[in-house]
């Protein structure tokens, strides 16, 4: 404004100096030193600790805190880091910031790169980097050695079983269990016939267990213990508590059909409903009034029932015709139509005129000459009790579950997914033959189809890229056109650890 005027303005410009040491040119502060001369003077980091020694256990990769408590903590972790900036002590001096320093992960090495703050001459505040590096001694913790001299030692077991025919719910289950850790404190894990067995080093770490199972499955438990010694002259007592967890016969796409009291406590739902997800309660699906209602795991076990077909008895059919009669809605975060389908059985097609009028809830999906899986109740002789109980029900003649992909399937046979799932390691026990191996191959392969065609069921399911898998081969997702795949933003990658240089960095400020 003054300049536009025409007045005159002494502009305001910021003179230098000469260093006091050196006579170096340089802006004036409170030490009228340059940088180079103050570092030489003062040395903020003197007396802070430059080597530190650690513990380290190799068998569970934890690490010791105080006199008996270790934490565990992962390479480049934050746990890691506040463990590591816990044993120092900045006396007289401000830490700012703090990262790792990449080092060979077989060195037994960690380094840690901190810059420090501190007021020096005339106020002055100088800032000032250096690198801790932390020795690791391997000491195994009491528990892994208890372990190490007997590996048959645990305190605490947790057996889970399901009383189906299938394992689709324990590959589930063992992907939840990889994706929050929950069996990390887990001595051995052992598969068995109809569940898994868990065994832990401490009584409340297989609570803990039971109490994650029974958040992520309708389960019930009942918990024992055996008397292993006693010591009557200190009165101690030493137990093994098993924990015997049941998870709930039901499964996702098992037709159900629902005993009176539970219709009509449900809103008189059904009486032929479907499961359609299964967490800490089960989601049951009216196929002919698309109704939905949730069972939680009380109500289930107080009167318990079995699945009238399970996904083992799904018959293809081949679509001919599809009417819409409502238009598509959103249930539990899956869409819905109800339509009119004439449908035959895909081993009658061709060779009789067999063809069945149903209403679906597959209206969004299904298209003339689509195939799909379904329940045949008009040649199924099924002799439920609960079915019995209502009289002059009409049954449908079939019940379709879920579009197939079969056919298209066959067409890109053989060639590998670009995603990955993870495993438990477990002991399998190999006595029971070839068949069963074979028998489970053929239901994981079904558990990876549904993780491809469901990205509800995939929600809480960590996928990763594999690194094998070639990009030129990828085929792209249609709809409709080709078969579901995974996305390649929902998948992971293996965290690849970039190099650091290592060096010193010095930063002064007024």
């Amino acid at each position: 404004m003054a300049e536009e005027a025409g007045m005159f303005v002494i502009r305001q410009t910021v003179g230098s100096i000469l260093c006091c040491k050196c006579g170096v040119p340089m802006q004036p502060n409170a030490a009228n030193m340059c940088v180079k001369c103050l570092r030489s003077e003062v040395d903020i980091t003197e007396g802070l600790q430059k080597h530190v020694i650690i513990r380290h256990c190799p068998e569970c990769d934890s690490y010791l805190h105080h006199s008996n408590t270790w934490i565990k903590a992962q390479l480049e972790s934050k746990e890691l880091l506040t463990y590591c900036l816990g044993k120092l002590h900045f006396r007289g001096v401000r830490m700012v910031h703090a990262e790792f320093v990449w080092t060979e992960p077989h060195s037994k090495r960690i380094k840690i790169r901190v810059r420090v703050q501190k007021e020096v001459l005339h106020g002055a505040i100088l800032e000032q980097t250096y690198v801790v590096e932390y020795v690791q001694q391997e000491s195994m913790c009491e528990s892994c050695s208890r372990i190490q001299a007997n590996p048959d030692q645990w305190v605490a077991s947790v057996q889970v079983r399901q009383h189906v025919s299938h394992r689709r719910t324990f590959f589930y289950l063992e992907q939840l269990i990889l994706k929050h850790d929950a069996a990390v404190r887990a001595i051995k894990i052992k598969q068995m016939d109809q569940g898994i067995d868990f065994f832990f080093a401490n009584r409340s770490h297989g609570v803990k267990f039971v109490e994650f199972v029974g958040k992520v499955a309708p389960v019930r438990s009942r918990h024992d213990k055996q008397l292993v010694s006693h010591d009557p002259k200190s009165n101690n007592y030493n137990y093994k508590y098993t924990f015997s967890v049941e998870i709930s016969p039901i499964c996702r796409e098992d037709l159900i059909c629902l005993p009176p009291k539970v219709a009509v406590s449900l809103g008189n739902l059904g009486p032929l409903v479907i499961c359609t997800k299964v967490t800490n309660s089960i989601a049951l699906l009216d196929p002919l009034t698309l109704r939905q209602c949730y069972l939680d795991a009380d109500q289930y076990w107080r009167a318990s029932f079995k699945s009238l077909l399970t996904s083992r008895q799904l018959v293809e059919y081949i679509v001919l015709d599809v009417e819409i009669i409502s238009p598509d809605v959103n249930i539990g975060g899956s869409r819905y139509a109800l339509a009119e389908a004439q449908v035959a059985r895909l081993s009658d097609f061709g060779k009789n005129d067999t063809i069945f009028f149903i209403k679906t809830h597959l209206g969004h999906i299904l298209k003339p000459g689509d195939q799909a899986l379904g329940y045949d109740l008009y040649g199924t002789n099924s002799n439920d009790i609960e079915l019995d109980k209502y009289k002059g029900l009409v049954l449908p003649e079939a019940i379709l579950i879920k579009k197939s992909y079969e056919e298209k399937r066959q067409r890109k046979h053989g060639k590998p997914r670009s995603w990955k799932l993870k495993s438990l390691s477990m002991e399998v026990d190999d006595s029971r033959g070839r068949n069963d191996q074979e028998k489970m191959n053929k239901e994981y392969e079904e558990f990876l189809r549904d993780l491809e065609e469901n990205p509800e069921l995939r929600f809480n399911v960590s996928l990763y890229r594999n690194k094998e898998y070639q990009p030129s081969e990828m085929a792209s997702m249609t709809d409709g056109e080709d078969v579901p795949s995974v996305p390649l933003e929902e998948l992971l990658a293996d965290l690849d650890i970039s190099d650091m240089e290592d060096g010193d960095d010095y930063n002064m400020s007024e």
